[in-house]
């Protein structure tokens, strides 16, 4: 089973992770937070999925993320769409 598309309830709206032929666009309206890349490294994911995760929870004061754990399922969700 391929999963092509993901709408995730975000701080400030609907977040989209959509399939492309070689990732997964990451849409915030008519915005792209970021594309990811089936072939890019997981460490390069991880920094674009810390975006992605300050569009769905939020940022504290300082600009960090206002989430502990919850990086995992987001990035762990953005890869399930991409076909990581």
């Amino acid at each position: 089973m391929n999963i092509k598309t993901i709408v995730i309830e975000g701080r400030q709206g609907d977040i989209e992770i959509t399939r492309n032929r070689t990732g997964a666009y990451v849409m915030a309206g008519k915005l792209c937070i970021a594309a990811f890349e089936r072939t890019e490294e997981p460490a390069a994911r991880y920094v674009k999925a810390m975006e992605v995760a300050k569009a769905i929870y939020g940022a504290d004061r300082n600009g960090r993320l206002a989430a502990t754990n919850s990086m995992v399922h987001v990035m762990s969700e953005i890869e399930r769409v991409a076909g990581c």
